[in-house]
């Protein structure tokens, strides 16, 4: 018996995918498999797909399937499995294997999804979750504190100012104008991104900001700096060797082993919300290339039954 898998041959773009079949694969010892039916994409998907060399950085080489993050119902359980049984709904994440019918991972590495969430839902959660986890929670925010969030209305961003706002703190947020109603409703006072950022974050915050967290470069922490906040309480995920001198890099490897269910929690008792683009796996190209594009609100999910 086979199933599908979203395989590509070498580096490059969505031209480069294609749908292969393949056996089914078996559970091994401490195990689990998962019949796939939403898997979430992030912008390190394509990333890594198109760009020679970072692969190597994510344990990827080619040829190599797609993708990260997964959820479904357990198929078959590996010996020595006592933590899922077949029928259990659950989430997690396998680099370049996410978008396949049957994907097989350690049981450690996966989530139980709550009755009350979809599993587009719990496939979205565990990068972005446990990164706005990381990003936020290092920051230490409290009532008295006034954070600016860059990159406010993606999938990162929507986690990260719902879990600012929970912790107390007053949020601005960047994003584009066709996204600050969103925030507005949730709480946050948006902020056009862009040049000018400092200048029109001391508008809207004239007594300042005391921290700043930037999921999308360095725009929002170079802002930050020129607003007088230290850079011990400025976090940054995607910097890299650009990333301002004593600024915290962080990522969800930080994230305390607690992040998915938290976030997941969240998500069924309503206190969390979350924008979903949903796409069948017909129409991947089409939601690579929305990813590819940027200024997405909330999470693009592909599905595959």
């Amino acid at each position: 018996m086979t199933s599908r898998i979203v395989w590509q041959e070498a580096v490059g773009g969505p031209e480069t995918l294609e749908v292969k079949e393949r056996e089914i694969p078996e559970p091994g010892p401490g195990e689990v498999r998962v019949r796939v039916t939403a898997a979430s994409l992030n912008p390190v998907d394509w990333k890594i797909a198109e760009v020679p060399g970072l692969g190597e950085a994510f344990g990827v080489t080619f040829p190599t399937g797609y993708g990260n993050d997964l959820a479904g119902t357990v198929d078959a359980v590996g010996e020595g499995v006592a933590e899922f049984a077949v029928g259990d709904r659950v989430f997690g994440g396998k680099r370049g294997e996410a978008l396949a019918d049957y994907v097989v991972l350690p049981a450690t590495a996966l989530t139980a999804t709550p009755d009350a969430i979809t599993d587009a839902q719990a496939a979205s959660i565990p990068i972005a979750g446990r990164t706005a986890v990381a990003a936020i929670d290092a920051l230490h925010l409290t009532g008295d504190d006034t954070v600016l969030v860059g990159g406010a209305a993606g999938g990162v961003g929507g986690f990260a100012v719902q879990r600012a706002l929970a912790q107390g703190a007053t949020v601005i947020g960047t994003a584009s104008e066709r996204n600050h109603p969103w925030l507005t409703s949730l709480g946050v006072v948006p902020v056009t991104y862009g040049e000018g950022l400092a200048e029109r974050v001391a508008t809207i915050a004239p007594d300042g900001i005391t921290a700043a967290a930037d999921l999308q470069g360095t725009e929002t922490a170079e802002a930050a700096l020129a607003l007088g906040v230290a850079p011990s309480r400025i976090t940054a995920i995607a910097a890299g060797p650009n990333a301002p001198e004593g600024v915290i890099a962080t990522g969800g490897a930080q994230a305390p082993d607690t992040a998915s269910a938290e976030i997941a929690a969240g998500l069924a008792d309503g206190s969390i919300q979350l924008e979903i683009q949903e796409f069948p796996l017909e129409k991947l190209t089409d939601a690579i290339e929305l990813v590819r594009g940027g200024h997405v609100r909330g999470k693009v999910v592909v599905t595959l039954v």
